[in-house]
Order: C-alpha cells, then structure tokens, then sequence
C-alpha cells in the first residue's frame, strides 16, 4: 500500500467534518447580500459588523430619520400646518394626498412620514418648522455635522435621488441611534399601523400601515425602524430589535432581500456576540519602570475585571494598547494609579482598563542610600 493510499480514509473523514462541521468563524459569520451594513449596539455604539461601512450610498427614505428628528428638536409636535401648493404637489411614491389649503398638525405629518413613508408630509414638515424647504434643508446638514455624519449630506427631506443627496452606512446606524433617543421617533418607527386624522376638514382621516415588514411577521424583539427604496438606492432597510435588555440596530443597504439581511445580522448579534472577559481583577497586564525604589519595577495588574462583547472568534484578533508611564518615582503605593490598557477591534476602540501597582515599592533605607552615593 503507498504511503497517500494509507491516509485515504484520514483524509475523506477531514472533508466530512469540513462540509458537515464548519469550523466556528466560518459558521457565525453573517453573510449578507447588501452593498453596504453595519450592526450596532444602542447603548455602547460598538459595530459588531461592518460591510463597506464608509461607502457614500443613496438613502432614499431612511432619509426621514433626520427629517424627523430636526422637525422634533425644531418645532412643536401640536401645531398645526397648513399644506401649500408645493408640499400638495408631491405625487411620487408613497403620499397621504395633501391637499392645498388643508390642516394638519406636526404629530401627524410625522406619523405618516415615519409609518407609511409620505412623501408629501415631510415637505409640508420643512416648510412649516424651516420656513421654506431648503431652509430645513439647511438645518438637516447642520444636525448631521453635529452629530459627526461626516458622510452625509441632503438635498431633500424625503430621500428622491440626487447625486449631491447621499450618506453611509455608518452614519445611519449613528443617527438611528441618536433618533431612538427620543421619545416621539422611537414609538413612530415600531407603530405597525395607525390612523392620520386632519384637523380641517374634520372628518377626513386615512388608515396606514408601517412599511417595514419585520414588523408585521413577529420577529423576536424587532422595534423599528425605517425602510427606504428608490430605483437608485435599491432596497434599503434600518431594523431594530431588543433582546434581554440589549437593542441592535442592523443597517442593509441596496439588497437582493433586506429583511433576511437584518435579520441575519440581527441573529448573530444576539446568538454570536458574547460577552468575553479580556481581563480579570488583579491580571498582571504589564510593569512599570520604578526609579529610587527597592526594586527596578513594578507589575502593572487591571484594577477591576474588563468584559467586552464580541464575537469569541475575534478574541485573538484584539489589539491592546498600553498608556503607562515610562518611570514611576519611588515610593509605589499597591493600588496607584499607572495607566491604562485600550483595546481595539478592526481599528475600533471597544473597552479601557485601569492598570494598578501591584506590590508597595517603598525607598530603600537611609544607610542604603548612603551606600549607594558612596559606591555607585
């Protein structure tokens, strides 16, 4: 028998256990057919996953996200608007056919803006707080300057295609987050359906329904939040869900399906991203350099256990950064203070560590100091 005849059956049970039994980092890998995603945790801000994150794309109505959250911070949700010619006219995509000369309070162009993704109430949204159109515009870019969407930069409140109209990824994630901080935004984007009342005429009312699917098929915890589609931008999709006291926001952008990418990104977020400890209570980290001490150096150890979440796979991946003094004068107290240890995933920051001395590092004694200015 040759010597690759002998291993024949060693090497058939390997490709069994490759096909049926992927190794880790490739079974919890999310694979999603968006141009463009990021997954986000709301309370830390930290990206479990990213996907051409900084790519300028179209955003079609995810623009209403920052329509709504300026309209808010601008202006009052019960005051009441009265449509004009330009907002009536709007007539692509979805609209709740405003008519000229009708009433409307600022809560309700919101509602249809943010549940049924009305066209013609975010004009009519910009013209009563910004005083005309571009003027709210111009308010929409200053939001996004202050909140850090570098990225970004709007033409119009409603997300038609304009080559000068665009953002990323990671900047929605970023101004979703901001926006389910308030109040108002985060109870529209998880309404699954609702009714527009007029204030004249009176009686007039239209019944709406959320445009983001997830909703309506129950998907474990989902909240929010925004779907936007143009010929341009493709199928988009903003979802948030809430496990456990843990909210997600998953970013798709231009997809084949979107709801299957949030919801695998969704997925591995709450079934793949495990808290990990990095390091525990008293876990010598480093030393630091002691001049005038008994002894030449001191460990460094965390001064209390640090836990990141992360997928476990990326553990080896971390990068550590030590911020500690170069020489610490003598005498060293067990406890002091000596620096920091930052850690880092994929160039992103995701947790600090205070670094302690160990030991006491006391001075040596006075015969000892005179022995060593008279022998050194």
């Amino acid at each position: 028998m040759s010597g690759l005849s002998r291993y024949k059956p060693v090497l058939l049970l390997a490709l069994i256990l490759c096909l049926f039994c992927p190794s880790t980092a490739l079974a919890t890998a999310p694979r999603v057919s968006s141009s463009a995603a990021v997954l986000m945790d709301v309370t830390t801000g930290q990206l479990y996953f990213t996907k051409n994150a900084a790519r300028r794309a179209d955003p079609a109505s995810l623009t209403k996200l920052m329509t709504a959250v300026v309209a808010l911070e601008s202006g009052k949700l019960d005051d009441v608007v009265t449509i004009t010619g330009r907002s009536s006219s709007v007539e692509m995509g979805s609209i709740i056919d405003l008519r000229k000369g009708e009433k409307i309070t600022l809560e309700e162009l919101l509602k249809a803006a943010l549940v049924t993704s009305a066209n013609d109430s975010t004009v009519a949204i910009a013209e009563h707080v910004g005083g005309s159109h571009d003027r709210f515009v111009r308010m929409m870019n200053a939001k996004a300057v202050a909140l850090g969407l570098f990225g970004t930069r709007y033409i119009n409140t409603n997300g038609y295609h304009h080559p000068n109209h665009y953002t990323t990824a990671r900047d929605l994630a970023v101004l979703t987050r901001y926006a389910l901080g308030l109040p108002k935004i985060n109870e529209l984007v998880q309404t699954r359906e609702a009714t527009v009342h007029w204030v004249e005429p009176q009686q007039r009312e239209e019944k709406i329904i959320n445009s983001n699917r997830l909703l309506s098929i129950g998907y474990d915890g989902i909240d929010g939040v925004k779907t936007g589609t143009t010929p341009m931008a493709g199928n988009c999709l903003i979802a948030s869900a809430t496990r456990d006291g843990r909210r997600l926001i998953a970013v798709a952008l231009n997809c084949y399906d979107r709801y299957r990418d949030c919801i695998t990104l969704l997925d591995y977020g709450f079934e793949v991203v495990k808290p990990v400890t990095v390091a525990g209570a008293g876990e010598k980290v480093t030393q630091a350099a002691v001049t005038g001490g008994v002894q030449p150096s001191v460990d460094a150890v965390a001064g209390e256990t640090l836990e990141v979440r992360i997928d476990p796979d990326f553990l080896s991946k971390l990068e550590q950064r030590l911020e500690v003094k170069e020489t610490v004068p003598a005498p060293v107290k067990q406890g002091q203070s000596l620096g920091q240890a930052v850690y880092f995933l994929d160039g992103q920051e995701i947790g600090r560590l205070n670094l302690v001395a160990a030991e006491d590092v006391p001075r040596p004694g006075w015969h000892r100091q005179l022995w060593d200015k008279v022998f050194d």
